[in-house]
């Protein structure tokens, strides 16, 4: 069983993903606890909100003042605090062990009928719940980001996740005004399974001369439809997340999933794309 009436929700992580997760339910109407293992953290994440707020109200996409909706958004460092919440989605670093202890915690600190989910994009939500003793309430929700601006979630039943969860986890997305589609626990799920391969392959066209790197986002762009060319995609994403998503795939899936070398090199070279300024682009 899982609990249905939802008040209260938690966010482990207030980096990207999970300051924008803490904004679209605190803008909802939910009150959040927003926990991460440093004070410093957990005010940047606070910081973002309140400037993505203060944004969206100057182009008049809120319906009610900043500051309540930021009023709503508890931050804390103690994730026993969570123990409160009648719902909780992880959203911290994408490694494998980190996820299972955070799990491992949220079994002690919550309430045995509280849904525990992650924001994975490629982990398999099996494994994150295979030391609990409840695994049928671990669901992957993968928000995709910007999580105020896109629409889509992915929401990734398990192994052993029950009809129960996938349904509470279906309805908690659509009331943040998301659309939802269903994965089973296969490796990319649907979203990065498609895309990882997509985003290598325009790199490769880029770095074998098949065209410019402008040439080739405006090919895709012009020629598919889609709102931005894979080169400019990646710079979005960070060149280090879709890189170690491509690792993980390859690791899973073989050589169709291989990351691309000059990927691999702008990496390296500390390029990670518009977070740090400079990517295939640059950006002020």
């Amino acid at each position: 069983m899982v609990r249905d009436q939802l008040e209260r929700i938690g966010v482990v992580g207030a980096g990207t993903m999970g300051s924008g997760i803490a904004q679209v339910a605190a803008t909802t109407g939910y009150d959040v606890v927003m926990r991460d293992i440093e004070p410093e953290f957990v005010d940047s994440g606070v910081d973002s909100i309140a400037v993505s707020l203060e944004r969206l109200a100057a182009n008049d996409d809120l319906e009610e003042d900043p500051e309540a909706i930021r009023e709503r958004i508890e931050g804390t460092t103690d994730l026993a605090d969570l123990g409160g919440c009648d719902l909780v989605v992880e959203a911290a670093l994408e490694r494998l062990d980190v996820k299972k202890d955070i799990f491992r915690d949220l079994e002690d600190a919550c309430d045995e009928d509280v849904l525990l989910a992650t924001n994975t994009s490629t982990l398999s939500i099996t494994s994150i719940a295979s030391d609990l003793e409840r695994p049928e309430r671990v669901i992957g929700l993968h928000f995709m980001n910007p999580v105020p601006i896109m629409e889509g979630v992915e929401v990734v039943v398990g192994e052993k996740t029950t009809d129960e969860a996938a349904a509470l986890a279906h309805e908690f997305a659509e009331d943040l005004g998301k659309t939802t589609w269903e994965s089973d626990d296969k490796p990319g799920f649907v979203t990065n399974r498609i895309l990882m391969p997509w985003i290598n392959e325009g790199i490769r066209a880029y770095d074998e001369g098949v065209a410019t790197k402008e040439d080739v986002d405006a090919g895709m762009e012009l020629g598919t439809n889609v709102p931005m060319g894979p080169l400019t995609l990646a710079d979005h994403i960070g060149l280090d997340i879709c890189l170690h998503a491509s690792e993980t795939l390859h690791e899973e899936l073989g050589d169709r999933y291989k990351p691309a070398y000059l990927l691999k090199r702008k990496v390296e070279a500390g390029d990670l794309g518009k977070k740090t300024g400079k990517g295939f682009y640059e950006y002020e």
